[in-house]
């Protein structure tokens, strides 16, 4: 059977999830809720980083990404740091819609899936 790796698991979630070479991210928000749509975006994404990092992959692996933003004529902010970050032919499959957070103070949420 193959092992799944679960890192740092709550009664509700996981911030990732490993299993067979694929690498599942939590929808990941900004620490600091105080910022902007630019400055969540940045905390988002390198967060991000951080845990493709702790399971050894990077975002030059990304498949597919799913984005909430609160306000969806805060995309065009939002992909300006999006697209700095991706690497250059390296866009997943992406989906981008305006929702309701579960904080109104919550700008942005990440969702990655990439591979090893």
């Amino acid at each position: 059977m193959s092992k799944i790796i679960r890192t740092e698991p709550n009664q509700i979630l996981s911030k990732a999830v490993e299993y067979h070479g694929f690498v599942y991210l939590q929808g990941c928000t900004a620490s600091d809720l105080n910022k902007d749509i630019k400055g969540q975006t940045a905390e988002v994404l390198a967060q991000i980083d951080h845990l493709l990092e702790t399971h050894g992959t990077d975002k030059t692996r990304l498949l597919q990404a799913l984005i909430w933003v609160k306000d969806i004529a805060d995309r065009p902010a939002m992909n300006e740091l999006w697209s700095a970050w991706i690497p250059a032919g390296g866009a997943p499959a992406r989906a981008c819609v305006e929702s309701n957070m579960a904080d109104p103070r919550v700008l942005v949420e990440i969702m990655i899936t990439a591979c090893k």
